[in-house]
């Protein structure tokens, strides 16, 4: 690996401020009675989030907690609503079910039982994640691998499966509750890698969670290094997902191997690979720390491109100037706004969506609002089983008013940008609850004849 100084880290030295190094401090369940903030909290709201946090993960930070909620705000600050888990995010049977075993002391065995019913009734794997993603190779599921689009394949490190902080809304919350049935991991045989030699079609390569930067940089090497070689050329894009630039900035800034990290991304991009970390940034609030803004510098110092995405949610962002100010903070320090997603029909999503048609006319006030650089945003789409289904718009064909939308990716590559409609629904909140439109009895990706694309 290339061992010279990242330039990242010269260009704080010379001229940022310093910040303070902290050790992370996780913050779970067994902190709720004992953690000065969480004890400040109405015992009905901190049992509450103890009833939630058994059956939906539950983890935060010190940073988070010192840094971004604003506890004056509690509970309707938008951090604290995006980290601390809520009553709502369960239905009320379920909450009631949980919240009986709990007052009468129930051994965590029958706790455990009675979570496991509920999880299962909570869509834990969405849109084929578990049924049509997962490729085969020599008559066998490849561990840690989702292959949907053609020239796309996502890879789950077995080291990476968890966050620095849990997000309230996650659709990949099966990953984080200790279920090997739900969770997608690599495995040390690390046959991902025999799969790509084996599709020269796939140019991109997306290293996913859980997020990859809770693991060490040299443990992050052992994966990223190998697609450097010859035998992987095919391979032009690599891609972390990672929400560490919000939840924990000093991951890029002041851990012991933070350099290192930034060593990594440079040798990256001078292999003449191209690397974009997928940031997720749910609120501008994120942003705002001297440390999040150094991580963002020190990061695109290495060559590297942040791309920013996240979901729609209620109590969080479901206003259109908060996406205003989000994008236009992003462009500013250099980062590309890239998908509004909807939220996902999983997890606590009663809690946390909002009507497609809401969630369009916050996409359209919000894209209005802004400058021309901040227009490469893509959305709202919502991430379904047959592909990214963009919403590009409610209007009236024939009498019927309708949804106009489109598959920005889809399983079928056929099926990408052909115009669709769906007839309109003001209760919609995810593509599953959309009819088509005029009364047709299918869309025409559900045709018998047109099959999606099954890698191999």
């Amino acid at each position: 690996m290339n061992t010279a100084h990242p330039r990242g880290a010269v260009l704080d030295v010379e001229q940022a401020p310093a910040v303070r190094p902290r050790e992370l401090e996780l913050l779970g369940v067994r902190h709720l009675d004992t953690h000065p903030r969480f004890r400040a909290l109405p015992e009905a709201q901190r049992f509450a989030l103890k009833v939630v946090s058994q059956v939906l993960p539950f983890r935060v930070n010190s940073y988070v907690v010192d840094e971004l909620i604003d506890w004056d705000r509690v509970p309707d600050d938008p951090m604290y609503q995006l980290t601390m888990a809520q009553r709502g995010m369960l239905r009320d049977d379920h909450f009631d079910t949980i919240a009986s075993l709990l007052r009468r002391g129930a051994p965590a065995h029958e706790v455990r039982r009675a979570a496991d019913e509920i999880r299962a009734q909570l869509n834990p794997n969405p849109a084929g994640q578990m049924t049509a993603n997962v490729p085969l190779m020599d008559e066998a599921r490849v561990p840690g691998v989702q292959h949907k689009y053609r020239d796309t394949c996502l890879v789950f490190p077995s080291q990476g499966q968890t966050c620095h902080a849990y997000c309230t809304y996650c659709f990949r919350w099966s990953q984080f509750v200790g279920s090997p049935d739900l969770r997608f991991a690599t495995d040390e045989s690390r046959r991902f890698q025999q799969y790509l030699r084996r599709h020269p079609e796939v140019s991109d390569v997306l290293f996913t969670g859980g997020d990859p930067m809770v693991m060490s940089a040299a443990r992050l090497a052992s994966y990223v290094l190998p697609l450097l070689q010859p035998e992987f050329e095919h391979v032009r894009t690599i891609r972390i997902g990672t929400k560490s630039l919000a939840y924990w900035p000093h991951r890029f800034v002041t851990d012991a191997d933070a350099d290192e990290v930034l060593r990594l991304f440079e040798t990256v991009v001078a292999a003449g690979k191209h690397l974009a970390v997928m940031a997720h940034y749910s609120h501008w609030v994120e942003m705002g720390p001297e440390v999040a803004r150094q991580a963002v510098r020190r990061v695109r110092a290495t060559g590297a491109e942040i791309r920013t995405q996240a979901p729609v949610v209620r109590h969080v962002n479901d206003r259109a100037d908060v996406w205003v100010r989000l994008w236009n903070e992003q462009v500013g320090m250099g980062c590309i706004p890239y998908y509004m997603f909807v939220e996902r029909n999983t997890g606590a999503q009663i809690y946390f969506d909002v009507p497609l048609e809401r969630v369009w006319t916050i996409f359209r006030d919000a894209y209005n609002a802004v400058p021309g650089l901040c227009r490469t945003v893509r959305g709202p789409t919502m991430s379904a089983d047959p592909g990214k289904v963009a919403i590009h718009g409610i209007m009236e064909v024939g009498g019927e008013r309708v949804f106009v939308l489109s598959m920005l990716r889809a399983r079928n590559p056929d099926w990408a940008t052909r115009p669709f409609l769906a007839a309109y629904d003001p209760r919609a909140t995810w593509f599953t609850d959309l009819k088509p439109a005029f009364g047709a009895s299918r869309f025409f990706f559900e045709d018998p004849g047109g099959a999606g694309h099954a890698p191999a």
